[in-house]
């Protein structure tokens, strides 16, 4: 198996010890009761540059990145810095996250909270949404496009945004398929350097991607982003946003960092052109 399938057999597993002590009807009703979802496109809209900083305490790469003992903290200091959106990593096994870190963000920031996950049952979409999580992360290489389909479907009837994550041209090539057919409303495109299947780094994918990508959706850059420098040269090649957190969690002033990542990609960005 690659590292993909061994993650999403783990997770498989933790669903269902979950789903067996709150059911199916009754994180439904959870998700139905939550506060109305933040819309993370606002800041798309107005045409601004979006960091999404994230709470991350490890990652099966490297290991444990920092021990975060007060995740809404954290958060506070992202909004502070101007982050657009705040991502919290759910899974346990190889990220050591929670949805107790999911809630803890939501009772302490207002601005949108991405749920990170490796999304494979439509019950962690209700089970998001009932945590207060506004965006859903879907994951091209661990879904079939019909699944594709499903979830973003979902995840537009609970009020909520989708964040699609491609990490080289076949899967990019899936969705725009999918686009093209009227099957699939995309709102957020992640080009994401990690292979999940392997965790190697391909720097390059971006500006390889980027030019099949409409210009109205906007376009995040994922992965191995480690300073401004980068991201003004993501900014300049097309990037709307980047999605950061070892980065972030591993700075003492992730405010600042922030603020620096917002200026360089102020200074570098370029508009893409429509395909």
């Amino acid at each position: 198996m690659t590292i993909l399938d061994e993650i999403i057999v783990g997770v498989q597993e933790d669903l269902r010890e979950r789903s067996a002590l709150v059911s199916l009807a009754e994180i439904m009703k959870r998700a139905e009761q939550a506060p109305s979802p933040l819309d993370v496109m606002d800041t798309f809209d107005r045409g601004d540059f979006g960091v999404i900083a994230e709470v991350k305490r490890s990652s099966p790469s490297k290991g444990a990145l920092a021990e975060i003992p007060d995740p809404a903290t954290l958060a506070r200091s992202y909004q502070e810095g101007g982050a657009c959106a705040v991502s919290v990593l759910t899974e346990k096994r190889r990220f050591n996250g929670s949805l107790a870190d999911l809630a803890a963000v939501r009772s302490a920031v207002t601005i949108p909270i991405l749920r990170k996950e490796f999304i494979v049952d439509e019950y962690q979409i209700f089970e998001a949404r009932a945590y207060g999580a506004d965006i859903i992360l879907l994951i091209v290489a661990a879904l079939t496009d019909q699944q594709i389909r499903n979830f973003s479907e979902l995840t537009h009837q609970l009020g909520m945004r989708t964040l699609i994550e491609v990490h080289d041209g076949e899967e990019l090539s899936r969705i725009l398929h999918l686009m093209e057919q009227g099957k699939l409303s995309v709102d957020l495109i992640g080009i994401n350097a990690r292979n999940l299947k392997t965790l190697a780094i391909n720097p390059s994918i971006f500006g390889e991607l980027v030019s099949h990508i409409p210009a109205h959706i906007p376009l995040i850059a994922e992965s191995g982003i480690g300073s401004a420098t980068e991201v003004g040269a993501l900014a300049s090649l097309g990037a709307d946003g980047v999605l950061v957190g070892e980065a972030l969690v591993k700075d003492g002033h992730p405010a600042q960092a922030i603020g620096e990542f917002l200026n360089r990609a102020q200074s570098a960005r370029v508009r893409r052109l429509s395909v």
